[in-house]
């Protein structure tokens, strides 16, 4: 069936002006409310006001302007149900077979400095929602916009047939259901800042954990398959924003990326951000096998790769800079995997594209701050939510607790070791030197065999290392193997029963050791 009327009513009014001329040409009749009806005047676009298709004012400072029969009638008659036309003649109802709507801005208010409980409540979209849901139902008539990507879709559709397609409604009726699910899930959670006190709402501020977590994502590609082949996967991002950080990374050339492609990304984009001097990292199955902070780009790449080159092979690489053509010759030396950078210079870009199955991803701008969202975990029955580790100890907070106190380079590599083994799976121990990682130790079940197996990755000499630990020791032995394979000076968190026992044995040995009082634990 043609399509006759379009109600349109909108908050983002991005090309709204010109799809409502597409719409008018075709001799569509166009219903509109407010700030919207005003505009498509001023486009030289001929409105009807909704209130005056309803007989109704628009009432109660602008919260009831669509909650009508005449509109909801018009949108749920079903067109070739017998009973629903007759009821529709007989209240005068006509049919709306368009709905454009997208809705007030809820989440950008309530992220507002100097909100208030009132413009919280105010900003909750009724009429909106209302239409969205109506129109969706019946999208067998009816079709619904609430994305104007979609706009010259729909209008290319109605130009061509005077309809859209079946297919078409569907699709956006999915749409328009996951809009409101989104913008409901949101409410719900913001209205967790307001409390009643004194007969009155009153706004605070967003609890840690809230009551309940609303999940709205995206289907943004398939991916090849999970962590294994029979394994089915996908990348999904947040619904309703711009993607961020690796999912939104430019990739620049190479192969399709994997599953555990982007989970290594994700850690190696993780610890890179760690860092304000040029940093390389070198991630394998999720774990640092090479991390460096040095004065050039290079130089952070060279001490990387030369912690551990036999892991690196087929790993994994970020740097915080963009990628010079020195330190992209360098790199094309060696197989990896993938690398991620804020970019690419030319001459790196040619080097590397002789490496055709080479994944380059160029970083968008802000993706190297730290991830500040709730983190989740899915358990059979359950999910568990907590808090990012954004924990991080000041020079204040140290505190030094053996007899030999460290020396500022031994307290600069110290700082630097601890940043990695944050970054490590548990048990972590990280061996450290000049600003580099010498041999690293993850996933253990007991932390001296992290300390053996670090020993033991190691290719130069530890002497005059240090050692980050990111839990406690729980016995001596694992600061005497330190101290065995030439390590001088031990960061971590304290907190055992045998704090005591592990303290004397570093002033046995003439370690110097420090205490965070914070643990990285990371699972």
């Amino acid at each position: 069936m043609a399509v006759e009327r379009a109600l349109i009513s909108v908050f983002d009014k991005t090309g709204i002006a010109e799809f409502a001329k597409r719409l008018a040409a075709l001799r569509i009749e166009i219903l509109s409310t407010g700030g919207t009806a005003k505009l498509l005047r001023e486009a030289g676009v001929a409105v009807r006001d909704v209130s005056e298709f309803t007989g109704w004012p628009e009432m109660l400072g602008g919260r009831v302007k669509t909650l009508h029969p005449k509109v909801h009638g018009g949108l749920l008659f079903r067109r070739k149900h017998a009973e629903d036309k007759k009821q529709a003649a007989e209240q005068g109802i006509v049919p709306i077979d368009l709905v454009v709507v997208n809705l007030y801005p809820f989440e950008a208010t309530a992220a507002k400095a100097g909100l208030t409980a009132g413009e919280l409540i105010e900003n909750i979209d009724i009429g909106g929602p209302a239409m969205l849901r109506s129109a969706a139902k019946n999208f067998e008539s009816v079709t619904v916009v609430t994305d104007p990507q979609d706009y010259d879709r729909v209008a290319a559709e109605l130009e061509n047939a005077r309809d859209t397609s079946l297919v078409t409604r569907l699709e956006l009726a999915r749409k328009a259901y996951a809009t409101t699910s989104r913008y409901d899930g949101t409410i719900a959670m913001e209205l967790e800042r307001l409390s009643a006190a004194a007969g009155r709402a009153e706004l605070g501020k967003k609890p840690l954990l809230p009551e309940r977590v609303h999940l709205a994502l995206r289907r943004q590609r398939e991916l090849r398959y999970g962590e294994n082949p029979h394994q089915a996967a996908a990348l999904y991002v947040t619904a309703g924003r711009a993607p961020e950080g690796v999912a939104a990374a430019k990739q620049l050339q190479g192969k399709e990326l994997s599953y555990n492609n982007f989970v290594d990304l994700e850690a190696a984009r993780s610890l890179a951000g760690e860092f304000r001097q040029p940093a390389a990292i070198i991630i394998k199955h999720n774990n640092p096998c090479g991390a460096a902070e040095q004065e050039t780009l290079l130089d952070a790449y060279l001490k990387a790769y030369a912690c551990d080159p036999v892991s690196a092979f087929g790993g994994v690489l970020a740097f915080n800079r963009s990628v010079d053509a020195a330190t992209a010759s360098e790199v094309a030396k060696l197989f990896v995997e993938c690398i991620v950078a804020p970019g690419f210079a030319e001459k790196a870009r040619e080097i590397f594209a002789a490496k055709k199955n080479l994944r380059l991803l160029e970083l968008p701008p802000g993706a190297l701050e730290p991830d500040r969202e709730l983190q989740l975990k899915r358990i059979l029955g359950g999910m568990l939510v907590q808090q990012p580790d954004l924990g991080e100890v000041s020079d204040s907070e140290l505190r030094t607790v053996t007899q030999r106190v460290p020396t500022p380079e031994e307290m600069r590599t110290m700082r630097f070791a601890w940043k990695v083994a944050k970054h490590v799976k548990s048990n972590a121990i990280v061996f450290a030197k000049d600003g580099a990682t010498l041999g690293v130790g993850a996933g253990q079940m007991s932390r001296v065999d992290s300390v053996k197996i670090a020993v033991m990755k190691a290719q130069a000499p530890l002497q005059g290392s240090v050692v980050a630990s990111d839990a406690f020791f729980p016995f001596p032995d694992g600061v005497e193997e330190a101290a065995k394979s030439g390590a001088t000076a031990v960061i971590q968190p304290g907190g055992s029963v045998r704090d005591n026992d592990v303290i004397a044995a570093a002033d046995r040995l003439g370690l110097a050791m420090v205490f965070t009082g914070m643990r990285h634990f990371l699972h």
